[in-house]
């Protein structure tokens, strides 16, 4: 029996339709993402399963006795209780068997006999069944791994990153075999985050999850789930296989569409010229034309992200950061920064939360100022600042009149000028959303309309924090598309690894106590630099283990210039190999494309194709090493 088998549900709010007629089934093990772009019910479907947000159709059930666990995107944490006291009275199994052992124990301390003994090891043995006995010590790590040290603090002085990270703690906690989870990388650091990928990539679970981390997503799941245009499409596979069936898809949807839409221009020409007293005799005919417009409408959906704004040329100052440093109180963020921005820069930012980096930012936007040092910007720069939290929106502002605050029109790489609500248009805002106030927009919806009031500006020197959070997986790939052209300098911060890697050429590593490290190259090099940094030598290492390794009289041992016996006898077997791995997968994705396939089967061979793209991509890597050495 499957762990969640969901039925032929539906959701509106109002006049929209989020997804109707919706089915599918999650097994032991799962580990499924969810995705769609914002507003179409993502997050809507998480809160039904979890029993926090009613339906209007349809039903779903969990297999009886299944723990379950859910993580909101915000979670509503009880605000008036501290840290303790929020642990303390959270009615989870294992508090409950907890209590009910200290409760025995009391029993037993006040009123020794046969009776108390019995309920005493009674509450032992539900102690040794549930694996309580080390609740506390969990709790400890997994609040030190979050950084959450001071217990004593009410919860409505954490700040909301803090919030998230404790309200994660403690679904992790309770060790369950559902997990649901919305967007939990947010507000967590490129650490946290690799910690999590690699538990939840392991543990024994079911998971489903709506993230728009996309090595989180490839590295963790086994199975993504689309809602598209009120309907479920599924893939088996990881989000790589995922991109690429998706594109056959809507490449065969998109044909059918244009069809559709020719038959149907066809058909109304046909109903116009019709007789008024024929119209009884074709009623089959007119009723079909209502199944073409819904194949119609498939042809179009939505504008895409695509941002192609004018960016003024920069003179040869652009920015100088001369001694920069900052502190508050005894916390040391920035200690003696000095650099230089050259045309085209692109700067990638990763630390600890808490360690500087968003004060980083204010301070070369000049929107903070520092305790020493100066920041120098050349006259030709025009910055825009993507600020983290977001913007502040007036009550009741619609979305149109807060784009024409800054501008009536926008000026386009190719020298012509738009309207801001054609510019709206392009940001996915098509008109009937336009006037939308802007506190009924999603929180991905008001993080896009606050990107495009930063680039109607027309900057060359863009800053952003943070900008992936609560954007969906569509938008994140356009929006990386325009970044991937934009000309002038970009300083970003962020969790999103893809992302860094794809746009970044060089990164600032905090860390720590004002340090900050100028890495050559993407996050993933920097990552690879740091798990083959050799480690510091304890105390009793002999200065000869720390000398290298000498080929003669003193002589160092000289690079590699060719390969062993060996290594040429392994390159020569690794290219049918990899043939051999391609050919078995792209077998297995023609049966899993075929729709013909038990889920049983499904779920296996998906599983498989995972393990082959993997598996290549480590021999085409240990190909292309040992190819740079072939004479």
């Amino acid at each position: 029996m499957n762990y969640l088998s969901v039925e032929n549900l539906g959701k509106s709010f109002g006049d929209q339709q989020l997804f109707k007629g919706i089915s599918f089934g999650l097994a032991k093990g799962d580990k499924v993402a969810l995705v769609a772009r914002n507003g179409i019910g993502k997050s809507t479907l998480l809160r039904i399963l979890a029993g926090g947000e009613g339906l209007d159709e349809g039903d779903f059930r969990f297999r009886k006795g299944v723990k379950l666990a859910f993580l909101d995107q915000d979670p509503r944490l009880e605000d008036h209780l501290t840290i303790d006291g929020l642990i303390g009275g959270a009615h989870t199994p294992y508090q409950e068997v907890i209590q009910a052992y200290h409760a025995a124990v009391d029993r037993h301390a006040a009123d020794p006999g046969p009776d108390s003994e019995r309920h005493l090891q009674e509450a032992s043995n539900g102690m040794d069944l549930s694996g309580a006995w080390d609740y506390e010590r969990r709790l400890i790590q997994l609040l030190d791994l979050f950084r959450i040290t001071d217990t004593t603090r009410r919860v409505d002085t954490l700040s909301g990153g803090e919030k998230k990270r404790l309200a994660l703690a403690l679904v992790l906690l309770d060790e369950p075999e559902f997990l649901i989870l919305d967007e939990p990388t947010n507000h967590l650091d490129v650490d946290m985050i690799e910690w999590l990928e690699e538990y939840l990539a392991q543990a024994n679970l079911t998971l489903l999850m709506v993230t728009h981390d996309r090595y989180f997503l490839d590295r963790v799941c086994n199975r993504i789930l689309e809602l598209h245009q009120g309907g479920l499409f599924q893939y088996p596979g990881n989000y790589e296989y995922f991109l690429e069936k998706r594109a056959e898809q809507q490449a065969i949807r998109h044909a059918d569409a244009e069809r559709a839409s020719q038959l149907l221009k066809r058909e109304l020409e046909w109903l116009n010229r019709m007789p008024k007293a024929r119209t009884g005799k074709s009623k089959s005919r007119i009723d079909a034309i209502g199944g073409l417009k819904d194949r119609a409408r498939l042809v179009k959906e939505g504008n895409d992200l695509r941002l192609q704004v004018d960016v003024p040329r920069m003179g040869g100052k652009i920015l100088e950061v001369k001694s920069l440093n900052k502190a508050y109180g005894t916390t040391v963020l920035l200690r003696n920064l000095t650099y230089k921005f050259a045309p085209g820069d692109r700067l990638g930012i990763v630390g600890r939360n808490g360690s500087g980096k968003t004060t980083l930012l204010n301070l070369l936007s000049g929107a903070e100022p520092p305790d020493g040092g100066q920041v120098d910007a050349g006259e030709t720069v025009v910055m825009g600042y993507y600020h983290q939290m977001g913007e502040e929106w007036k009550p009741g502002q619609r979305v149109i009149d807060a784009v024409r605050e800054v501008a009536e029109v926008v000026r386009l790489a190719n020298g012509r000028t738009i309207s801001a609500s054609q510019f709206l248009e392009h940001f996915m805002f098509p008109p009937d959303s336009q006037y939308k106030q802007i506190d009924k927009l999603s929180g991905g919806e008001r993080r896009r309309l606050h990107l495009l009031r930063v680039l109607i500006k027309n900057p060359n020197f863009l800053i952003l924090d943070e900008p992936t959070n609560d954007l969906d997986l569509f938008s994140l790939n356009v929006l990386e598309e325009f970044l991937l052209g934009f000309p002038g300098c970009l300083v970003l911060v962020s969790h999103d690894r893809y992302f860094l890697d794809k746009l970044c050429d060089h990164m600032f590593v905090f860390e720590g106590e004002g340090t900050i490290k100028d890495h050559y190259g993407p996050y993933a090099a920097y990552r690879k630099s740091r798990t083959t940094e050799p480690k510091a030598p304890s105390e009793d290492t002999t200065a000869a283990k720390e000398k290298p390794k000498s080929s003669g009289e003193g002589n160092p041992v000289r690079a590699k210039t060719r390969l062993s016996y060996r290594e040429q006898e392994e390159y020569k077997r690794l290219e049918p190999e990899i043939e051999a791995l391609e050919a078995e997968k792209s077998r297995l994705e023609a049966e899993l494309s075929s729709g013909a396939l038990p889920y049983e089967e499904l779920h296996g061979k998906a599983d498989r194709v995972s393990e082959l793209i993997r598996a290549i991509e480590e021999k085409m890597d240990r190909w292309m090493e040992l190819g740079q050495f072939v004479q």
